[in-house]
């Protein structure tokens, strides 16, 4: 089993910055992939960014340029930083491990941007 908890949501003005972190626990492979995806009102889940254990790293264009994922595998955590936000960047972000074909989930954190 996998529990994934995060951390760093909250209130930001359009403009602003915010952190997120995620860390995972259980059993846990060293093959995996973790990321970030966000849900907004009445819209799909969608994928935010996501790097895996190996080093490949993608991001969604809506926000590339804007984000950074790290992770610290020694910690099982991965990081999103989040820079010149905007009210359209307000979801609730969502954890993710994926190793060995299966999903995990956080419970998710709201971000919301101000305008």
């Amino acid at each position: 089993q996998v529990q994934l908890v995060e951390s760093g949501g909250g209130l930001v003005q359009a403009g602003g910055s915010l952190r997120l972190s995620c860390a995972a626990s259980g059993n846990i492979f060293s093959i995996n992939t973790m990321g970030w995806y966000r849900q907004a009102p009445g819209k799909q889940r969608e994928l935010v960014a996501a790097t895996a254990s190996i080093g490949r790293t993608v991001y969604a264009d809506s926000m590339k340029g804007r984000i950074t994922i790290s992770r610290d595998n020694a910690k099982n955590t991965v990081y999103l930083q989040m820079n010149s936000l905007k009210p359209e960047d307000t979801a609730v972000y969502y954890c993710n491990l994926r190793q060995r074909e299966y999903d995990y989930w956080g419970q998710g954190t709201q971000v919301t941007v101000s305008s």
